[in-house]
């Protein structure tokens, strides 16, 4: 019996199966890493790709010491950055026939922005709380509207996402 089989047997069915998925998952961040680490060249920017997997999800981050100047693979309102982690995803699902959900952030802006979300969500709550009228946010990703409707259960309140395509945003509602 091989080590790897050993190691199987001594897993239960599941722990093994999990196991395998962090494997595949970590194979996502350096095939990611790899693809960005080539965009990163052509375009002559300087950055480190650090890669994190969290609750079975990869999370790559380009830092650099000069924030700044990853600004221009940002954008204004992060219209780049998403583009980017699309064209990640498509790299990913190129290389593995698999559908990624990786999550990519340029310079802090997903942290920065989601500091900010996180203190509408609770703005939102506050007034909620206090009229009993529902609150609209701003527009946003569907990324962005999960952590959102996940700051609202936590405070005991409900929310729904509403609108199309750009225009998509949350609605704070009493329960």
């Amino acid at each position: 019996m091989t080590e790897s089989q050993t190691a199987q047997k001594a897993m239960t069915d599941e722990e093994f199966e999990h196991a395998e998925g962090i494997d595949e998952v970590v194979d996502e961040g350096e095939i990611a890493a790899d693809y960005l680490e080539e965009l990163l060249d052509i375009g002559d920017y300087d950055g480190d790709i650090d890669i994190e997997i969290r609750n079975g999800r990869t999370y790559l981050s380009i830092v650099t010491e000069e924030k700044d100047s990853l600004n221009a693979l940002v954008g204004p309102k992060g219209e780049v950055l998403e583009a980017l982690q699309e064209l990640t995803r498509l790299a990913v699902l190129a290389e593995t026939g698999e559908r990624s959900r990786l999550i990519l952030d340029i310079a802090g802006f997903r942290a920065e922005r989601g500091d900010r979300l996180k203190k509408a969500a609770e703005e939102a709550i506050a007034h909620v709380k206090e009229t009993g009228e529902p609150v609209a946010l701003e527009p946003m990703s569907p990324y962005e509207r999960k952590q959102v409707h996940d700051v609202i259960a936590e405070a005991g309140l409900t929310s729904e996402s509403e609108g199309e395509g750009a225009d998509r945003h949350v609605v704070v509602m009493a329960v």
